[in-house]
């Protein structure tokens, strides 16, 4: 295998292929503090991608209720639990997040998918994973709001509190499409080499016609976001909306659009971009990029699951009521940091929180003009201020998409439309 650098893990690990990185990389940030599972992104995917014959059980986006729900069920539950396997009590990080950009999390010492090779046997992908069977499929939804999992007493309140910092009962919904890593483990398993990263975005695909349902790409996947179609007899997965990507949608006038599933979230905690990347495969410095703010200025969004190895492009602001024990498995070290700042955000950042899905057009640049003071307060003994700034979101060509405030207009219905329709 070769070596390759993986900068979510800060150091160097195997690969089967040597590394090789696009001119951007397609990317996102989920704000799971917002997200209210109503499945619209779902919704929107299935209807555009996944709605026809032989498709029936594809849900290349989901939202699913941690810790209980998963689709397929146990994906993360089972993969965790082969790397322990693989690697007994050293599946662990030392350091401490830091501003190195090459290991800003510190370093995994342990084990990734690609350097399991203890736990293959001759019939296995070229990396760790496994095949869900068709009825982990069966139930996306499954567990859905549902706290305490298969232990809960109908109708009857669970009888421990809930308070901040850490809910004693607690769930939270994880939204999850393709992350589309920079490592992905379907390429490196799919013995035709039938699976590619696109050079210009990073966007992972699986050519159709090369594909022989081999379903390795399913086995290897560790977030399960490859799918076997049955009546085609070849995978599919998200292709992330790349016709949109790319400005070919008439809507976007010939410039990069979001992806359906983002452009129709409701609950505003969304945001889909492009980021520019180092020849070592790490993010290219592009300050005012709002993605680049949040995953490398601000560090609130962080990988889900990194010590898989993939090195995921989808990032997440991590709930601030769950126990954190739980999200340093999910989402690395970098949790307590980014649930102090996004408690109590400074000015740039609550400005930039405010341009999530106020356009369905990809953010290239923001700018913020400072506004001002509208509110001071004493938050956990802690004094916030909050000021009416304007952020400016610019595209890919250049131009203003759109302008907002942080404190949002009130419209005032004359009397006499009061009570009107």
């Amino acid at each position: 295998m070769a070596k390759v650098h993986n900068w979510q893990l800060g150091r160097e690990m195997a690969y089967p292929y040597e590394a090789a990185f696009p001119r951007r990389q397609f990317a996102f940030v989920f704000n799971i503090n917002r997200c209210i599972a109503c499945q619209s992104c779902t919704m929107a995917c299935k209807s555009t991608w996944t709605f026809s014959k032989g498709q029936e059980h594809m849900w290349w986006a989901n939202v699913e209720t941690k810790p209980y729900g998963g689709y397929p069920q146990f994906w993360d539950m089972k993969i965790l639990e082969l790397l322990e396997k693989a690697n007994p009590g050293n599946q662990n990080w030392t350091g401490k997040p830091s501003d190195d950009k090459r290991k800003p999390y510190g370093q995994f010492d342990g084990k990734t998918i690609f350097e399991a090779q203890n736990m293959l046997t001759p019939d296995s992908a070229r990396v760790l994973g496994y095949l869900p069977t068709d009825e982990e499929w069966n139930s996306p939804n499954i567990f859905e709001d549902n706290p305490v999992g298969k232990k809960g007493v109908r109708n009857q309140l669970d009888k421990e509190g809930a308070a901040l910092p850490e809910h004693k009962t607690w769930f939270f919904y994880l939204a999850r499409i393709c992350n589309h890593c920079s490592y992905p483990a379907c390429l490196a398993a799919c013995p035709r080499k039938a699976i590619y990263k696109r050079p210009e975005d990073g966007i992972v695909l699986i050519d159709q016609k090369e594909c022989r349902g081999y379903r390795k790409c399913v086995e290897a996947c560790p977030y399960k976001k490859t799918m076997y179609r049955g009546n085609t007899r070849v995978s599919e997965k998200c292709v992330a909306c790349y016709p949109r990507v790319e400005g070919k949608d008439p809507e976007s006038g010939g410039q990069p659009m979001e992806t359906r599933c983002m452009a129709a979230c409701i609950g505003q905690m969304r945001m889909q971009g492009l980021v520019k990347m180092n020849n070592d495969g790490t993010w290219a410095e592009d300050r005012y990029n709002p993605l680049y703010y949040m995953v490398h200025v601000a560090k609130v969004a962080l990988p889900l699951y990194p010590q898989f190895g993939t090195e995921p492009n989808g990032y997440y602001i991590p709930p601030r009521w769950v126990p954190r024990d739980y999200l340093k498995q999910m989402f690395g070290p970098g949790v307590d940091d980014a649930i102090e700042r996004y408690s109590y955000p400074d000015r740039e950042l609550l400005a930039v929180l405010q341009l999530f899905r106020r356009s369905n057009r990809i953010i290239f640049r923001y700018e913020i003009k400072e506004g001002p003071q509208i509110y001071e307060a004493t938050l956990r003994g802690r004094k916030i201020t909050m000021y009416n700034d304007t952020v400016i979101a610019y595209g890919q060509n250049g131009k203003e998409i759109f302008r907002t405030q942080i404190e949002e207009p009130v419209h005032v219905r004359p009397n006499k439309h009061a009570n009107s329709i």
